[in-house]
């Protein structure tokens, strides 16, 4: 069966495409090492995560050895349950859909655990075939990195599922058993046996040169902690998993370290759970050799997988291609600004400031409009860092950490005017270039001269007309708005052409 039908199929057993689309959902992934709960405020393309709450049961240790699932494990998954649907019942989710992955796939006892489980959970749990496990995973990489080309790696506690993306699509999936637990299990503890074994699997596989110079999207917690790892060894200014990238060289490098390292090691780095510093070294292992065993240029962190895929593979398709990071950016909008329909009047009032045949630039200046009157709330003192750190750490998707802190100072600078950046503000624009500095500058300073135009009332900006023409900046003013042409206008408007290397000019519309 091909992916689009692999996903079809898994998306019409689904319990969700019947939500009411304004009630919470519930999923529940019970994997080899984690069970975890998942509420989202919504069945939509960017629903906000009302509870996030993981349980580590290890379901999977030994199971290679014994064929069974884990005793203390299972007591520890059915207790997590029991709490995961009272919590699901507070919420009032009335849809709500659980799957179990790998271990409880196959495990001799894996049906027996799943009756128990559905018991615990009050409803049915699906058991997911591999290909289909790493199929969801895949789509919920493409529903929170639209543009992704290269392989989803999903790394469990049982198996490592692999897929190809490209384009919005996924390809052909394979499941290979590399998870840290049945890879402990297997090697009897013995890290290099591990290794012989991921390498004898990975030297098999075909067509792995196709890989060369594209992405490894790195899904699950195993890869989430050597990421937080690569963070604080680079003194990394921004704690963003979602799309956080370690170039090749370097990941091989420090996974190599990680490898060798022991769990008291790993449990003394405040970073990284105690619960995961056991399996972190098998996961380094499998990571290393996968990298060498493709031309893969690096790695991107993905904090969507599973359980994202299982939302969005239940989407209708209009709702599937609308843009994550627009659609994030106007619920925001919607939410906190004083009159939401402003944002578009400014996008459009802003539009010659920018080129607007560059879709880049485009969805920039979009976002940022959209952004642009979230910190009115905030004390005066604290509008311009408070709304800063507020956009750059927010939880959408669809952005590169670049365009993250693009958006962020622009939204720092719409409040701040062209005051130089504070020393915690300072550390984050390492992730942008002088020219990508003066965009965001142009764009902040570009909102604040609409904002002391408009003060944020609808209609307004049709008044005033602004333009370059002959190394100008050009605000037309209408006839009756003259008097609000006074101060601040003109220093708002000065700002913005210096910023821009013009002058700046007012005319009679």
């Amino acid at each position: 069966m091909n992916a689009p039908a692999i996903l079809a199929e898994s998306a019409a057993r689904g319990r969700l495409s019947g939500a009411a689309s304004r009630k919470p959902v519930a999923i529940v992934d019970i994997g080899s090492n984690s069970v975890r709960l998942v509420i989202y405020e919504t069945f939509s393309r960017t629903p906000a995560v009302v509870h996030n709450e993981k349980s580590i049961c290890a379901i999977g240790r030994n199971m290679v050895s014994s064929g069974q699932l884990n005793t203390d494990g299972i007591r520890m998954a059915l207790d997590a349950l029991s709490r995961f649907r009272l919590l699901a019942d507070a919420h009032g989710c009335e849809a709500r859909e659980a799957v179990a992955t790998a271990a409880a796939r196959d495990a001799a006892n894996g049906a027996d655990f799943v009756r128990q489980a559905e018991k615990a959970w009050g409803g049915p749990i699906r058991i997911l075939p591999g290909v289909e496990e790493a199929q969801l995973a895949a789509e919920g990489v493409i529903a929170g990195i639209p543009d992704a080309d290269g392989l989803v790696a999903d790394l469990g506690g049982g198996s490592l599922d692999m897929v190809g993306v490209k384009s919005g699509q996924t390809g052909t999936a394979m499941t290979l058993p590399f998870g840290p637990l049945r890879l402990m299990d297997q090697a009897r503890g013995d890290a290099e046996r591990a290794r012989a074994m991921v390498q004898k699997e990975l030297s098999g596989l075909g067509a792995m040169g196709a890989l060369n110079g594209r992405s490894l999207y790195a899904v699950g917690g195993v890869w989430r902690s050597f990421a937080r790892i690569d963070m604080e060894e680079t003194k990394y200014p921004l704690h963003v998993l979602q799309q956080y990238e370690i170039p090749r060289a370097r990941a091989i490098k420090l996974a190599r370290v990680v490898a060798r390292m022991g769990k008291k090691q790993l449990e003394r780095m405040k970073i990284v759970s105690r619960r995961r510093a056991e399996a972190l070294p098998y996961g380094a292992i499998v990571l290393e050799e996968l990298l060498l065993a493709t031309g893969i240029k690096d790695v991107v962190v993905s904090a969507y997988g599973l359980r994202e895929g299982l939302l969005h593979a239940q989407l209708p398709p209009a709702e599937k291609a609308k843009d994550p990071l627009i659609q994030f950016a106007a619920a925001a909008n919607q939410r906190m600004s004083r009159a939401p329909r402003h944002a578009e009047e400014l996008r459009r009032w802003l539009a010659p400031l920018v080129d607007g045949a560059d879709p880049f630039l485009a969805r920039l200046l979009h976002a940022v409009s959209l952004f642009s009157d979230i910190g009115w709330r905030r004390h005066p003192d604290d509008r311009a860092r408070g709304a800063f750190n507020q956009t750059l750490t927010a939880p959408f998707a669809g952005a590169n950490h670049r365009m993250r802190a693009l958006i962020a100072t622009a939204i720092f600078h719409r409040y701040s005017g062209d005051e130089d950046f504070p020393p915690e503000i300072a550390a984050a624009q390492n992730l942008l270039d002088p020219d990508d500095d003066r965009l965001a500058r142009v764009l902040g300073l570009g909102c604040r001269l609409a904002f002391a135009l408009s003060a944020s009332a609808t209609g307004e900006l049709r008044n005033y007309d602004l333009g370059t023409a002959s190394g100008q900046l050009v605000l037309k003013v209408a006839p009756q708005r003259a008097r609000i042409s006074g101060d601040p206008v003109p220093k708002r408007l000065n700002a913005l052409a210096a910023a821009l290397g013009l002058e700046a000019k007012i005319e009679s519309l």
